[in-house]
C-alpha cells in the first residue's frame, strides 16, 4: 500500500510510537474489514489527514466509506457520537470496531462540500438547517468529553504565562475563561455538539441533502458549535469583518438566539482555537486572536 509521504508525517508527528505500528499494520487491517464485512476495495480519498479513508462497495454495489484510525479517545468519541446521533444530520455509521478504530460509514454522493456555494446567504441557511438537525441532549451514559475538559488547554496556557503575555494576550485569554465558565454554568442541559462542525465537513447527499460528518464529539452549549463555521474561509475574503458580522447577524436571527450569548461563545471558542495554533506551531493563531477582537468590539455593541 502506497501512501502520500504527508499522510504517514501527520501520522508520525500527531501519534508517536503507535502511529507508526498503525501505519505498518495498516494494509492488513484495510484487507481485513474489507473481507470481514464483505466489502471491495476501491480509491481512497485524496485528502487524507490523520486517519486513512477509502470507498468501497459491498456484494450488491452500494458505495460505503471505510475509514481507520489510530484508536485512541478521540477517535473512539467520534464512533459514540455517529452512533447517538443515529445518521439525524450526519452520515451514518453502518458499522464499527472501536478496538481497531475501523468504521464502515453511508456514502454521500455526491458529496459536495459546503465551501463549494459561493452564496453566502445560502450557505449559512444550510449551514444552520445541518445545526438544527444536529441537536440533541448529551445522554447520561455518553462518554465523550466536555467542553469543560477542552478549556485546560487555556488554563494550562494561563498558568505558564500569568507573569506576562505570551504570544496570547493574558487579558484575552482571561476573559475566555470567564466566558466558559459563564455559559456552562447557565447552561440548563448539555448538548452533544459536532465540535468541528464548518464548510469541509458538511457535505451534499442527493438522497439526504446537506449533512454532516467527522464529528469530534463534546458535551456543552450549543452555541459552542457556531463558532467554527462563523471563523472558516474568513481571512482569504476582501473584508473579513464585515462578513464576520454578517454571519452573526444572520444566525442570531434565523436561529433567534440572543447575540451577547453568541458573541460570548465566540470569543472564548477563537481563544481555544487560538492556544491550540500556538501549541502545534501555526501561524493562524494571530488571525483567531484578531476575530475574538472583532468578536468583542461586536458584544461591546450589543451594550452600548
Amino acid at each position: 500500500m502506497k501512501l502520500p509521504m504527508e499522510f504517514e508525517q501527520r501520522v508520525r508527528n500527531s501519534f508517536g510510537t503507535e502511529g507508526d505500528v498503525w501505519l505498518a499494520s495498516l494494509e492488513e487491517q484495510v484487507n481485513y474489514f474489507a473481507k470481514h464485512w464483505g466489502l471491495t476495495i476501491e480509491q481512497p480519498v485524496h485528502n487524507l489527514s490523520y486517519n486513512y479513508v477509502t470507498n468501497v462497495v459491498d456484494s450488491r454495489q452500494t458505495p460505503y466509506m471505510l475509514k481507520l484510525g489510530v484508536p485512541d479517545m478521540d477517535y473512539c468519541n467520534e464512533m459514540e457520537t455517529l452512533r447517538i446521533y443515529n445518521g439525524h444530520g450526519c452520515a451514518r455509521l453502518v458499522n464499527e470496531n472501536r478496538e481497531s478504530g475501523a468504521m464502515l460509514l453511508e456514502k454521500l454522493i455526491p458529496g459536495q462540500m459546503l465551501c463549494d456555494l459561493s452564496d453566502e446567504e445560502v450557505v449559512i441557511q444550510e449551514f444552520i438547517s445541518v445545526w438544527q438537525k444536529l441537536r440533541c441532549d448529551l445522554p447520561e451514559d455518553c462518554d465523550v468529553p466536555l467542553i469543560t475538559d477542552w478549556v485546560v488547554s487555556l488554563e494550562e496556557y494561563q498558568k505558564l504565562h500569568w507573569e506576562k503575555d505570551g504570544d496570547l494576550p493574558n487579558e484575552k485569554v482571561q476573559q475566555a475563561l470567564r466566558y466558559f465558565h459563564e455559559l456552562n454554568e447557565t447552561t440548563e442541559t448539555l448538548g452533544l455538539l459536532h465540535g468541528d462542525l464548518h464548510h469541509e465537513n458538511i457535505l451534499y447527499s442527493q438522497e439526504r441533502g446537506w449533512l454532516a460528518i467527522d464529528p469530534k464529539g463534546v458535551g456543552g452549549d450549543p452555541c459552542f458549535d457556531l463558532v467554527q463555521f462563523m471563523l472558516n474561509h474568513l481571512m482569504e475574503k476582501p473584508n473579513p469583518k464585515a462578513l464576520l458580522r454578517y454571519r452573526v447577524e444572520r444566525i442570531c436571527k434565523l436561529l433567534e438566539l440572543d447575540k451577547k450569548h453568541v458573541l460570548k461563545a465566540a470569543i472564548a471558542m477563537s481563544m481555544l482555537y487560538a492556544c491550540w495554533f500556538v501549541e502545534d506551531k501555526h501561524p493562524a493563531w494571530i488571525e483567531r486572536v484578531q476575530c475574538a477582537q472583532w468578536f468583542n468590539e461586536f458584544l461591546e455593541e450589543t451594550v452600548r
